[in-house]
């Protein structure tokens, strides 16, 4: 498939107007993948707890005019109740976007001392049988509810979740999203995690325009990428680069985080007017990024409203042993 043209950028008549040089922008450098609709880009509003605030996000993205393609949660399944999860996905699905929970436990919130260390220890990773079972009960509950998107942060929990799809356990349009908190940063990596069953991986968002080029010579996984990021995740705001990450990037969600925001997981009602407020205004930079990627040309080649697979990808046979 040959690249698509690109976007112009930012700027780029005024400076030539008056001499000023541009630098080169070299073809081989625009990802030559798409979703299977033919879109290069989707949207993502993340950290959205619970029905309230999803009805908030909703509210916010219709009178915005901002279009949603996932909503994700980061606090996890085992933080709502069956009433809430049903809540959530049925209203998701009259607004044609994916809902996406998290699997838990994690390690963070677990006893293990070594997460607590300057060095972090394992992370987020599930520690032991027990935690991963907990993923898989997880990952079961959500999806009878009518969940068809998990959120996961561990490699053994996102082949074990494969495993279970491909075996029918769990429902064959389930996909699986890698967390950010894990998120892979160099090509082999990411290639590892589509063969392990990612559906999408959301790559760290300090990673360089031409990481972004690496990555996508080895993978044709869909990114999932903070043009925004929190500042546990480092604050990052590339809203001006939105253009050049889509060219470089696709098929890439797109997503609204916020910066400058506490900390939410795992949500409870104490943090309520703070959440609402978040959320709403992670619409608002959306619209922001959105603007700026239809004055750049970009915003020609969304998926449409309701798509969700990522089509054909890579896998590691999922008959192996775990």
């Amino acid at each position: 498939m040959s690249a698509p043209a690109s976007p112009h950028r930012p700027s780029d008549a005024a400076l030539t107007s008056i001499g000023h040089g541009l630098p080169a922008v070299h073809p081989a450098d625009a990802s030559p993948h798409t979703f299977p609709d033919g879109g290069r880009w989707r949207t993502e509003i993340p950290s959205t707890e619970n029905p309230e605030l999803l009805a908030a996000v909703l509210k916010e993205a219709a009178g915005l005019e901002v279009p949603v393609h996932r909503i994700s949660q980061g606090s996890g399944v085992w933080m709502l109740t069956d009433a809430e999860i049903t809540e959530m996905a049925q209203a998701c699905a009259a607004a044609r976007a994916e809902l996406c929970l998290f699997t838990g436990p994690r390690g963070t919130w677990d006893i293990g001392a070594a997460t607590r260390t300057a060095s972090g220890g394992a992370g987020l990773r599930a520690r032991g049988h027990d935690a991963l079972a907990g993923c898989v009960e997880d990952a079961l509950r959500a999806t009878e509810l009518g969940v068809r998107c998990l959120l996961v942060a561990d490699e053994g929990v996102l082949w074990t979740l494969h495993r279970l799809r491909a075996a029918g356990t769990l429902p064959a349009d389930t996909t699986f999203k890698v967390s950010a908190l894990i998120g892979p940063v160099n090509p082999a990596s990411v290639a590892v995690h589509e063969q392990l069953g990612a559906d999408s991986v959301n790559v760290p968002s300090d990673l360089t325009l031409q990481h972004l080029t690496e990555i996508r010579r080895v993978s044709r996984v869909p990114l999932d990428l903070y043009l925004e990021a929190p500042d546990d995740l480092g604050g990052y705001v590339r809203m001006h680069e939105v253009a050049e990450l889509v060219r470089r990037a696709a098929p890439v969600y797109l997503k609204f985080g916020l910066s400058k925001a506490p900390g939410s997981y795992p949500y409870g009602r104490h943090m309520r007017d703070t959440a609402l407020a978040a959320a709403r205004e992670r619409v608002r930079r959306g619209r922001l990024a959105l603007d700026m990627l239809a004055r750049l040309g970009g915003d020609t080649a969304m998926s449409p409203p309701g798509a969700r697979l990522p089509g054909p990808l890579a896998r590691f046979s999922p008959g192996a042993p775990g």
